[in-house]
């Protein structure tokens, strides 16, 4: 078994969500989620097919999107994990939808960092192991950083 780190590759910013399913029924059930999750949100999505013709299943609402999650999902390799990019929304809107999808297994991140995701190759095909998301910290907050995160939060308006 070899293990592999493969980076996410994207413009800065950009949000990406990164998860494991089972199903050709995943593309349309995921598309339908993301769709209704906000009249506003540009997504694109692809699904590793791991069995039958094993291709790369994709969808979305802005092709530059879609082609993104393809690139990357081709990249990973890994049977039944998807990939969805977001613009004009954030993670934090879609995830319940995203995990109330009934052949969703589980999210391993939903993040705007650097991602490399961990790849197990074996002689069956491959599997995301997990993700590094960012960089390891660089300290504790202070007293003023809980300040500024909880001023934050409330400028934003996820807390009143």
């Amino acid at each position: 078994m070899e293990i592999i780190a493969v980076p996410v590759r994207r413009p800065e910013g950009l949000n990406v969500v990164l998860g494991q399913a089972h199903f050709i029924k995943t593309v349309e059930d995921l598309h339908e989620a993301l769709a209704g999750t906000s009249p506003h949100l540009k997504f694109g999505l692809a699904f590793c097919e791991a069995s039958g013709p094993r291709l790369v299943r994709r969808s979305g609402n802005d092709p530059e999107l879609v082609e993104l999650a393809v690139r990357n999902a081709l990249a990973i390799g890994a049977g039944h994990s998807f990939v969805v990019f977001l613009r004009e929304g954030f993670p934090v809107n879609v995830l319940g939808a995203l995990r109330a999808v009934p052949e969703v297994c589980g999210i391993f991140c939903a993040t705007a960092n650097e991602v490399e995701v961990l790849v197990a190759e074996t002689a069956l095909g491959r599997g995301i192991v997990g993700v590094v998301d960012g960089a390891s910290p660089a300290g504790v907050e202070t007293e003023a950083d809980e300040a500024d995160r909880r001023a934050l939060l409330r400028r934003i308006g996820y807390k009143l």
